[in-house]
């Protein structure tokens, strides 16, 4: 487990932020200027806190009352940071194998790295003639190679466009399966949390507001605000139960089956899959005669009213819970209350294949 709690004054900014990461995908989640990057840069040591403490398991990377500093070059993070930083004059494959010969504990080879990161290809090339997604590859290789203890990434996927993301994003989803590390990932962007947290630290202008597991947190609708009206929803566990033959693959959930466009993923494979609230539909009777196929018995546990036209509802499915959001008028004129027994309504086609992740244990 990494233990921070640390404090620091940048100009008029104050930075005074205490969580646990503990094994697993760690995520630290805020918007732009909330001190996400100077947290991570004290953890790697590029950053001095003014006071505090900072813990690997049982390694103190910093502590100022023992006047503990570890040396950034020893505190055995691989960091990969928003922009690759991969060496110009050399090739993917001497990128690979520098980082390889300055790591001092041996293990993995630049070749089977190359692989796990579908980079074998490339190794020949020179960096300049790589797209975006690909250098990001390289460079996390490059951190692979140095055996860490712990991977530390910054934002590295903020540079790329739509597509380079969806290329990376499933390499992001199998290290932690095939390498065993834990990953502390600072990010901005919901949909990276949804396909990869599995526990979740929610930073506000320097201090941690709220942390815990992704069905807790994302699920809450009184962290809507922070997490963003329009990014809001549920992560739920699923299972592959039918291979599709009319384009639709049937899951199971804890509160009934869902029909998603076609998930390349056999009978029995384990997926997460977000459901945006506001593309959850409330009706107090089972509808009929109707295109959605998703069709969820749910219990009311929450409401919130904002102060727009707006209200975000709470739902129980089963062991899961959702989100919807409908407006004032809706629901008053279905009577929309804590304990309402009534159905949500999803279309199939509403989610998207960027918000299925196959493959990942949810952590949920």
């Amino acid at each position: 487990m990494l233990s921070v709690d640390i404090r620091k004054t940048l100009g008029a900014f104050q930075l005074q932020t205490a969580f646990d990461a503990p094994e697993g995908v760690t995520v630290l989640f805020g918007r732009s200027g909330s001190g996400k990057t100077s947290v991570v840069k004290s953890i790697a040591g590029l950053l001095t806190p003014a006071s505090g403490r900072i813990a690997l398991g049982a390694r103190t990377l910093f502590d100022d009352g023992s006047r503990i500093n570890v040396p950034v070059h020893k505190r055995r993070f691989g960091y990969v940071f928003q922009d690759s930083r991969l060496f110009p004059h050399l090739s993917v494959r001497d990128n690979l194998c520098y980082a390889a010969r300055v790591s001092d504990r041996g293990g993995r080879s630049p070749d089977h790295v190359a692989d796990l990161l579908g980079i074998s290809h490339l190794l020949d090339r020179r960096t300049h003639a790589l797209s975006g997604g690909e250098a990001q590859r390289v460079a996390i290789g490059r951190a692979l190679l140095t055996e860490p203890d712990m991977l530390l990434m910054d934002e590295p996927l903020a540079s790329l466009d739509g597509p380079r993301k969806a290329e990376i994003l499933p390499y992001l989803e199998m290290l932690r399966k095939e390498t065993g590390l834990s990953i502390l990932y600072v990010t901005h962007n919901m949909a990276e949390v949804a396909r990869l947290a599995t526990h979740i630290v929610l930073v506000e202008e320097g201090r941690v507001v709220r942390s815990g597991a992704p069905d807790d947190l994302l699920t809450d609708p009184d962290m809507v605000r922070l997490l963003g009206i329009r990014d809001a929803g549920a992560v739920l566990s699923a299972a592959v139960t039918a291979a599709p033959e009319d384009g639709l693959s049937e899951l199971a959930i804890s509160g009934g089956r869902l029909f998603l466009p076609a998930v390349e993923a056999p009978v029995g494979a384990t997926l997460r899959v977000r459901i945006l609230a506001q593309d959850v539909i409330l009706s107090t009777t089972r509808p009929e005669g109707m295109s959605a196929l998703n069709i969820l018995p749910v219990r009311v546990l929450a409401v919130r009213r904002g102060d727009g036209p707006g209200v975000i509802v709470q739902l129980q499915a089963g062991h899961d819970r959702l989100l919807a959001r409908i407006t004032r008028r809706s629901a008053d004129a279905l009577g929309i209350a804590e304990g309402t027994e009534c159905y949500a309504v999803m279309k199939s086609v509403a989610v998207s294949q960027t918000d299925i992740a196959v493959g990942l244990q949810s952590g949920l």
